[in-house]
This record gives structure tokens, C-alpha cells and sequence, in this order.
């Protein structure tokens, strides 16, 4: 029996600019996992999404951020220390990949998506909202 998804879970992306961690090593490419309804309700809770709003994309994407290079895991810290560039770059391919309504059209995001996706968010939903 073929226990395989129906339709792939996850997407390959290459940052604009990338991260660098604290030996000077440049990090682009990764892969990011479609979100679960835990993914959105549980960082409702934590005191820094509480106490700013905004921290909820911080916590979202650290979450479904399954590689970045060579990165052993991708946590708040890395998030945080993004180029700004790069952080708008993984809101909208989350809001992209997350949004979509037939699941089959996941894969034909994944070449814009490692092609330095630039899209436009028109028409989807904000990352956190239900």
C-alpha cells in the first residue's frame, strides 16, 4: 500500500538575500512545510504574540520552517535575525502555499517559489488569520 501524500507537504524556496549565522556562513535555500491547524491556534498563547501582534509571523514561520542550509533548526532566533527582505519573501510563499484550494496546485509553486517568488498577497489570506 502506497502511504505517500496525495500532494506534496512541502516546498523548496531560496531566500533573496539569505541568513547569516554567527560564523559568516550564508544560508538561502530551505524548505517549508504546509501549516497545521496547531501551527496557527498554539502561538495565540505565547506572551510575545500576546504582547505584539505581529510576533505571531515570527513564531509561524519558525515553525513550518523545516531547513535553512546547513542550519541544524530554524527557531525565534533565526526568524528574527532575517533580512527584512527575506521575512516578507517566507510571509508571502506561506501565505501562498497555505491559501491554496486544490492541494494539486502546490507543486507548481515550488519552481516560483525557488526562483525568487515575488508575488503578490492580493487575494490571501494574512498569515494567522483563520
Amino acid at each position: 500500500m502506497d502511504r505517500s501524500p496525495a500532494f506534496s507537504t512541502e516546498i523548496d524556496f531560496v531566500l533573496p538575500k539569505g541568513f547569516i549565522d554567527e560564523a559568516g556562513v550564508l544560508h538561502r535555500r530551505g524548505t517549508m512545510r504546509l501549516a497545521t491547524a496547531a501551527d496557527e491556534i498554539l502561538p495565540q498563547r505565547d506572551p510575545r504574540v500576546q504582547a505584539n501582534p505581529a510576533y505571531l509571523t515570527v513564531i509561524l514561520l519558525a515553525r513550518v520552517i523545516t531547513k535553512l542550509g546547513s542550519l541544524p533548526e530554524v527557531d525565534t532566533h533565526v526568524v528574527e535575525n532575517l533580512f527584512t527582505a527575506d521575512l516578507e519573501h517566507l510571509r508571502r510563499l506561506y501565505e501562498k502555499i497555505n491559501a491554496l484550494d486544490d492541494p494539486d496546485e502546490i507543486a507548481a509553486v515550488a519552481p516560483i517559489a525557488t526562483n525568487g517568488f515575488a508575488g503578490q498577497a492580493g487575494g490571501l489570506r494574512t498569515m494567522g488569520e483563520a
